[in-house]
C-alpha cells in the first residue's frame, strides 16, 4: 500500500478533530443533537467532521464508507476491494457528556481486512496510527501535519505495544455504556484465571487503543457495535501485535459485509488467547 495514503488519512484526522475540538470548546456552541434511526445522537460535529475527511480522502482512488455519510446498497460496495471505512466522531454520547472520550477514526480495508488505521483524539491531542507493514504508533500533543512525511511523524512516535509500560496485574477494559450480563460472565471469568483483575471502563475506540498500547490485556465487547467503530482500531491493534477476532467463531472481524453489524468480539494480545 502506498504510503502517501496513510498521510492522507492522518491529516483528515487532524483537521476533523479540529472541527469537532472548535465546536466542542465554545460555551455558545449549539450541538444541535438530532436522533439517528437507532435512536443514536448525530450532532453538527459529527457532520462537519464528515465533510471535512470526505473532502481530504475524495482525492484517493478509494471510495468512503461513513458513519455520517449515505447508505449505500451492498450491491454497489460488494464490488469494492479497497475502501475507506471511517466514524467522523467516535463516542458522540461521550462528547455530548464533554468527558473528552471520542475520536475520529478513519480505517482503509482491503478485501475485508483493514490494513490502515488512524485514530484521532481532539482533547488530548493524541494520535494513533498504524500500517500493516509499518506497524502501530502513538504521538502526543499533535494538532496538525505541519508539513512533516511520515518518516518525521514515526521518529517522533511511540512505536506500539510501549515497551516502557509496566504493570504486575491483569486489566480489562469495558465499554462506560454497554456491561452486559455477557461481559459480567467473560469478567468473573477471567478474574477466577488472573486473580488481580483491574477493569477499566472509558469510551469509543479509546478501548482498543489501550489494548494495542499495552495497557491492558483483553477488551471483551458483548453488545452491538458497527463496522465504523472498530476498523481503525482493529488495523492499530493487529499493527501492535493483537488480535481482534469472534467471539464465537474466533475468526477475525471482517469488513465491508452486506450487514454492517459487527458480531460480538475480543481483542486481546496472541498469548493470552492461546492459554485459555
Amino acid at each position: 500500500m502506498e504510503q502517501h495514503y496513510i498521510l492522507n488519512a492522518i491529516e483528515a484526522a487532524l483537521r476533523a478533530g479540529g472541527q469537532i475540538l472548535s465546536i466542542y470548546n465554545d460555551p455558545s456552541s449549539d450541538f444541535q443533537v438530532e436522533r439517528k434511526a437507532d435512536n443514536s445522537p448525530l450532532t453538527i460535529a459529527d457532520r462537519k467532521a464528515h465533510e471535512t475527511i470526505v473532502e481530504i480522502l475524495k482525492d484517493t482512488p478509494f471510495p468512503i464508507l461513513s458513519e455520517e455519510g449515505k447508505s449505500l446498497p451492498f450491491e454497489m460496495r460488494n464490488g469494492w476491494e479497497t475502501l475507506w471505512i471511517v466514524d467522523p466522531l467516535d463516542g458522540t454520547k461521550e462528547f455530548i457528556k464533554r468527558n473528552g472520550e471520542f475520536t475520529v477514526n478513519i480505517a482503509l480495508v482491503l478485501k475485508g481486512k483493514p490494513v490502515m488505521g488512524v485514530i484521532y483524539v481532539p482533547v488530548k491531542t493524541v494520535l494513533y496510527f498504524a500500517e500493516d507493514t509499518l506497524g502501530a504508533y502513538k504521538i502526543e500533543g499533535i494538532k496538525d501535519l505541519d508539513h512533516k512525511s511520515l518518516d518525521d511523524l514515526i521518529s517522533e512516535a511511540v512505536r506500539l505495544p510501549d515497551k516502557s509500560i509496566s504493570r504486575t496485574n491483569f486489566v480489562m477494559v469495558a465499554s462506560r455504556s454497554h456491561l452486559t450480563p455477557e461481559t459480567e460472565i467473560y469478567i468473573d471469568k477471567m478474574r477466577a484465571v488472573h486473580g488481580d483483575l483491574e477493569l477499566v471502563s472509558i469510551g469509543s475506540s479509546l478501548k482498543i487503543c489501550l489494548v494495542a498500547e499495552g495497557r491492558a490485556d483483553v477488551y471483551p465487547r458483548f453488545a452491538p457495535t458497527m463496522e465504523w467503530d472498530t476498523a481503525a482500531g482493529h488495523a492499530i491493534a493487529s499493527a501492535a501485535g493483537m488480535e481482534v477476532y469472534q467471539a464465537e467463531t474466533d475468526l477475525p472481524l471482517q469488513y465491508n459485509k452486506q450487514d454492517l453489524l459487527n458480531p460480538w468480539f475480543v481483542v486481546e494480545k496472541k498469548h493470552e488467547r492461546e492459554i485459555k
